[in-house]
This record gives C-alpha cells, sequence and structure tokens, in this order.
C-alpha cells in the first residue's frame, strides 16, 4: 500500500472501494479526518485512511450504526477487547431479535400461503381476510398489523 501515500480523494475513494461523498461524509461524521490542504489546495490521503474506511465499512457490514462505529474507532489500538465486546454484545443480541422476528413472520405467512392453497375458489382469501382483520401479529409484540 505504499503506492497510496499522498493521493488525492479520487484515488483514495477508488482504492477504499468508496465514492468521494462517502469520504465527505466520514469525514463531516467524524470517522475520518479531513487532512490540510496541500499546495494547490488539494487535500492528501494516504493508506492509513484506506484502512480507516475499510474498517468503517467492515463494521457497517456487521450492522454496526455510525456511531457505534465511532466508538470503536476510539478502541482500536486493539488494548480495550473488552469494551469492544460489550458493543458487539449489543449488536449480537439486536441481530438475535430481529432473526425472532423474522421467524415469528416467516412462520406467519407461510401459514396464510398455506391456507390460501387450501382455499382456492373460496369467495375469501385467508391471507386478505387476516390483513383486513388486522389480526396478524407476527413479531409476537401484542400490536397487529393495521392496515
Amino acid at each position: 500500500m505504499s503506492d497510496l501515500e499522498n493521493v488525492t480523494i479520487g484515488t483514495f475513494a477508488r482504492a477504499a472501494g468508496v465514492n468521494v461523498e462517502t469520504i465527505r461524509f466520514y469525514q463531516r461524521k467524524g470517522l475520518l479526518p479531513t487532512p490540510p490542504r496541500w499546495r494547490g489546495g488539494i487535500r492528501r490521503y494516504g493508506s492509513a485512511d484506506v484502512r480507516r474506511v475499510k474498517f468503517v465499512k467492515a463494521a457497517q457490514r456487521l450492522g454496526f450504526s455510525l456511531d457505534e462505529i465511532g466508538e470503536l474507532l476510539t478502541l482500536e489500538d486493539g488494548t480495550h477487547c473488552g469494551e469492544a465486546a460489550e458493543l458487539a454484545d449489543l449488536r449480537l443480541a439486536d441481530v438475535r431479535a430481529k432473526l425472532a422476528d423474522l421467524n415469528r413472520i416467516e412462520a406467519a405467512l407461510s401459514k396464510l400461503v398455506s391456507e390460501c392453497r387450501a382455499h382456492r375458489g373460496t369467495v375469501t382469501c385467508p391471507l386478505i381476510a387476516a390483513l383486513q382483520s388486522s389480526s396478524i401479529d407476527p413479531t409476537g409484540s401484542g400490536t397487529a398489523i393495521k392496515i
């Protein structure tokens, strides 16, 4: 990556796999430092900046919010594993809750599709009737779907 030292924002963005506006957005959010302008008013970036953007993108793929990523970046020296694990535990709990919701939704839809296939030719479609009566609560939250 030594050839990525002292490069323009366009070259930096390509090397990091993002567009220039993403770089500027991360700078506004405080996730990426804004380097000073050099001769000619052009900012220069290096391989450390590329690594930082790749870190942000990897954390986003795991579902971390930008605020959480900012916290992780403060721990990036590797000596705060316990604190990083706490953030990851929160993210993991959220993922597990979403998976549980998706499993309930899948079960509700599967049941309704089966009922629709079994009731062909009848006047009332079970899926439409269930949605109209607001009797479906696939998340188990106690709140039925409202249309």
